[in-house]
């Protein structure tokens, strides 16, 4: 009597984490730093998410319904993560049809044709955002004057594009204020407590780990600490230098919300710190010598890339070695 063994292909180990699950640990993370940029540049913020959201999710459901002939998916919460984290990358006067461009690259182009979630090699948020700074790049990088009364610092230009014109004193420059949301620039780039709190919470829930993130954050302060060495006269002027970098601009916001993405990322924990260390070193390359104040986004979108190969590179024993 022979018998037949069957392997299903992978996951062979099911716990308590599902989809919808996860990705409403990643909506409820990002609240505060949501609130946080309403109360900086107005409730005007709120319209932009729904425009965002509304079109992801819409887009997504279409596309599974009358294109790929299959059961909507857009109640996992997915399109919407998508959509929520495409509006913290835009600035809050950014016209609406450019917010449903944006959508259409992440879903139509970015996800879907790939074959949804759990297929997309790129992550569908930070390659939205890259195709409208390349093609929107006037509309993309203005910034209106914060209506918080706590911010004059940086009005009117974000805080790395006045590091760029060399028009900051980092002797000077006050950290408390950058912490606490007293900067312009994207939805995302003003609420850096508010985005570690979102950390600490994702931690808590064990929906990322450390490994990502902190490298990212190690390295890019190490750059800048190099950097600084060279460039400035006081140890002080070197630290200040290397925490402005870690709380301007999206690279809190990229680190923790975007770098992490499942699909997107490494699949091992050593594979994760190689991933991290990619990026913050092309975010600091971009942003020392680059032409664009901010590096981010790129690097983000060029280690997802090299994804396979660290995978390749970095594989865990084989069971019993």
């Amino acid at each position: 009597m022979s018998s037949q063994i069957f392997v299903s292909p992978s996951p062979h180990v099911h716990g308590p984490f599902s989809t919808k699950r996860i990705m409403a640990d990643v909506i409820f993370a990002l609240i505060p730093a949501f609130a946080v940029s309403c109360m900086v540049f107005g409730l005007g913020v709120i319209t932009l998410a729904l425009v965002s959201i509304t079109s992801c999710v819409l887009l997504q459901y279409l596309i599974e319904r009358f294109i790929m002939k299959k059961r909507s998916t857009v109640g996992d919460l997915s399109a919407v993560v998508t959509g929520l984290l495409l509006a913290m990358n835009l600035p809050s006067t950014i016209e609406w049809w450019i917010v449903v461009v944006g959508a259409i690259v992440a879903i139509g182009i970015a996800k879907m044709p790939f074959g949804g979630i759990g297929k997309n090699p790129f992550n569908p948020a930070i390659t939205a955002r890259v195709f409208l700074l390349i093609a929107y790049p006037q509309q993309m990088t203005y910034f209106p004057q914060s209506m918080s009364s706590c911010v004059d610092a940086f009005s009117g230009a974000t805080a790395l594009t006045a590091a760029k014109a060399s028009a900051v004193d980092f002797a000077t420059v006050d950290h408390l204020n950058m912490l606490l949301g007293a900067q312009t620039g994207s939805l995302g780039e003003t609420a850096a407590l508010a985005l570690l709190l979102g950390f600490a919470y994702l931690l808590f829930r064990k929906v990322i780990t450390w490994h990502i993130p902190v490298s990212i954050f190690v390295t890019m302060a190490l750059m800048a600490s190099c950097y600084g060495i060279f460039h400035f006269t006081t140890l002080s002027a070197v630290v200040s230098f290397a925490a402005f970098h870690l709380l301007a601009g999206g690279a809190i916001l990229g680190a923790v919300y975007m770098a992490t993405d499942y699909v997107t990322s490494p699949m091992t924990k050593r594979g994760g710190v190689i991933f991290g260390v990619g990026i913050g070193l092309i975010t600091m390359l971009i942003r020392l010598w680059g032409s664009f104040p901010e590096g981010m986004s790129f690097a983000i979108l060029i280690m997802n890339g090299v994804v396979p190969l660290i995978n390749k590179y970095v594989k865990p024993k084989r069971f019993g070695r």
